[in-house]
């Protein structure tokens, strides 16, 4: 089995196309393998309990959580999972976390997907996608790291790491109209206007799942 994680909206932002893409997998057949799918609320306490829970409840073989970075232009697969936070924006609850994701936790942590065969297969396919050495300081980042924390002591045979995705190209509609209503910045001044449609990053993470299952199966 095979679990995917999606995001909901934040930052004001209408949409969150990481929930989309993993809802739409939600259900799907890679290789034999059933993809479980859950979307999970932009809340840090939350996350660090629910994230274990579902990871002992389901078992997966392979975990892929997936979020939002704005201004991505492609899909991007991260490799480094730190054991810090520092939120620029708070959550839903209104928490900033500002320290270690885990007190007595280990620096960091490498995600164990295939990320070099999953970007190899995606870009096959003619799909743009890069690797990663940051996954940030928000929550995206946090997730990868409580994940990776949880499979090295309990699920040491799972695979698991972060993908980020880019804006939906009606995300970059829908700010692009903000910018101009607010007239505050000029359109130049503003660097998060890429974005990739929607089936596309389906396709790309189908690709990269069923390249990291195959990895698994040996």
């Amino acid at each position: 089995m095979i679990l995917v994680t999606g995001f909901q909206g934040y930052g004001g932002r209408s949409d969150n196309p990481s929930e989309q893409v993993a809802r739409a997998l939600d259900g799907d057949r890679i290789g034999g393998a059933l993809i479980r799918s859950h979307v999970l609320p932009v809340d840090f306490a939350a996350m660090c309990r629910r994230m274990p829970a579902l990871i002992d409840e389901l078992r997966p073989r392979i975990i892929i959580s997936l979020g939002l970075w704005p201004g991505e232009a492609m899909v991007r697969i991260e490799r480094v999972a730190a054991n810090w936070s520092w939120f620029e924006l708070p959550d839903a609850t209104g928490h900033r976390q500002n320290g270690k994701v885990i007190g007595d936790g280990p620096d960091g942590y490498l995600s164990t997907l295939p990320a070099d065969a999953m970007q190899a297969a995606i870009r096959a396919a003619g799909l743009p996608c890069r690797q990663s050495g940051s996954a940030g300081t928000y929550l995206c980042n946090a997730t990868s790291y409580i994940t990776l924390h949880h499979c090295a002591q309990h699920h040491p045979d799972t695979m698991a790491g972060f993908v980020h995705l880019p804006y939906l190209p009606a995300q970059v509609a829908e700010l692009l109209d903000q910018v101009a209503a607010e007239g505050a910045l000029e359109m130049h001044q503003r660097a998060d206007y890429a974005s990739m449609n929607q089936e596309d990053m389906i396709t790309a993470l189908r690709i990269g799942i069923e390249t990291a299952w195959t990895v698994a199966q040996g």
